[in-house]
Order: structure tokens, then sequence, then C-alpha cells
């Protein structure tokens, strides 16, 4: 009892000493972030780009969005919808050999540290860089993006469905695996099946997410609506860039409200 009775005031102490030290790394770090912004203060001309950025969104240009050529907002907007599904579509299949080569009820604890290895270093290349890397294998435009997207998102689903597969009931799998089942017939009975739905799921929320980015792609030459934007803010085509940005805003918003619906109904 004399042990128990030194010992167990400690431990406060201990608990309260591992806060403040965790409490003051996490200081260090965030000032040491902050002092390399490097800020230099507001421009000079931010007044007049403000009052642009306003007045073109107040007055948008609205016969760029009448514009039906290859060179008019309807296209960019439809050119951006198909990048993202693409690019959606494609990560979406090839996610899966990679999270079951990620998964630790599939092919065990040496292997899948690999498939998480490898998953993890997809996701470490951001879009806009694949697709600098992309535009010097296939060129500017379309093809692009779509690979940037696709190559991209497989990082992202792979740990997702991973996750899943390794949150799966495992029994299925074994009774299957009993009664002499092999390897595909395990994979497209007993995995998939219990798997699809938040398979589908991950997915609908990566296109959603696809969408964005692929609206952003353009500021590189990937395609899409992007690359409209940039070059009417460079251009201080406010009018111009004030409808680009509204109908930005109306799609995604209406992308995500049907996406948010059938994921719910999935899930």
């Amino acid at each position: 009892m004399s042990i128990y009775a030194k010992v167990v005031p400690d431990k406060p102490k201990s608990n309260a000493v591992r806060k403040i030290l965790i409490f003051v790394v996490v200081f260090s770090l965030i000032s040491w972030g902050f002092t390399g912004l490097g800020w230099h203060g507001i421009m000079p001309s931010a007044t007049g780009t403000i009052i642009g950025m306003w007045n073109g969104i107040i007055h948008p240009d609205v016969n760029y969005l009448t514009n039906w050529t290859v060179d008019g907002l309807p296209y960019a907007v439809v050119e951006t919808i198909a990048i993202a599904i693409s690019g959606t579509f494609v990560s979406g299949i090839l996610a899966i050999p990679f999270a079951l080569l990620a998964s630790q009820n599939i092919v065990g604890s040496k292997v899948s540290k690999v498939g998480k290895f490898i998953i993890t270093l997809i996701r470490t290349f951001p879009e806009l860089i694949l697709a600098l890397i992309f535009i010097g294998i296939v060129g500017p435009g379309a093809p692009a993006g779509i690979l940037a997207l696709g190559v991209h998102s497989i990082g992202m689903l792979g740990k997702l469905y991973s996750e899943s597969i390794e949150s799966m009931d495992i029994g299925v799998k074994e009774a299957l695996e009993s009664c002499g089942g092999n390897n595909m017939e395990v994979l497209f009975r007993a995995v998939i099946p219990q798997v699809a739905p938040e398979f589908l799921s991950y997915t609908l929320f990566r296109f959603e997410i696809n969408m964005r980015a692929a609206a952003t792609l353009g500021l590189v030459g990937a395609g899409g609506i992007g690359a409209p934007l940039i070059f009417a803010i460079r251009g201080r085509f406010w009018e111009r860039a004030g409808i680009i940005v509204i109908v930005l805003v109306i799609t995604v918003t209406i992308i995500d409200f049907i996406s948010g619906r059938i994921r719910k109904k999935l899930v």
C-alpha cells in the first residue's frame, strides 16, 4: 500500500508535463510556420482588383455564356465535367487492385505494407504536378487532365477501398474458401458484394473533389474551365471572370447536391 500511495500522485504530474510539452511543441511548430510566410503587405493595386472583381460579379458577361462554340463557356463547363467523370472512372477501376494489395486480410501483413506504401507514394504528387508531367507526355488538353486526376485519385480511393475491405465480415470469405472457392470466386462472391456500396460512395465523393480539381487544371493547360478563367483574370476582363465564377459555383453546387443524395442512399 505504501508503494501504491507513492506512485499514484506522480501520475497526474507526468500527465501535466506531457501536456505542457505537447503544447510547447505544437505552438513552436505553428509559430515557425507563420515566420516562413514572408508577408509583404497588401499590394497597391489590391483596391482596384477587388473593385473590378466585384463589378464583374455584379455585371457578368452573359454573352460569353451563350457562346456555343469551342471557345465558349458551355463547352468549357462540359469539358470540365467530362474530365472529372473520366478521371474518377479511371481511378475507381484502377484503385481496386491497389486496395486489394494493401488489405491485410487479403494478402497478409507483409505484402499489405508494400501496398500501403505504393498508395501513399501515389498520393504524394498533387494533380497540378501530374498534369504538368502528362502534358509533356500526351500534350496539352483534356487527356492530360484526365490522366492527372485518374492517377492522383488512385491514392485516395485505394486507401479508402482497402480500409473497407479490412473492415468487412471475413467470415463470408473464409466460408467460401472452405468450400473450395478459388481466388476469383472469393473476390467476386465474397469481397466485392460486401464492399461495393462503400466503393460507390467513396467514388462519388472523389468525383466531387475531382470536379473542383478539374476546374483548376486548365491553369497549366490540362483542359477545362480553368484556362478561360486564368486568361480573364490576367487580362482583367472582370465581366468574363465573373460569369465563369458564377457558372462554376452553380455547377459544383448542383453536382455536390446530387452526389450527396446518391451517397446517402448507398450507405
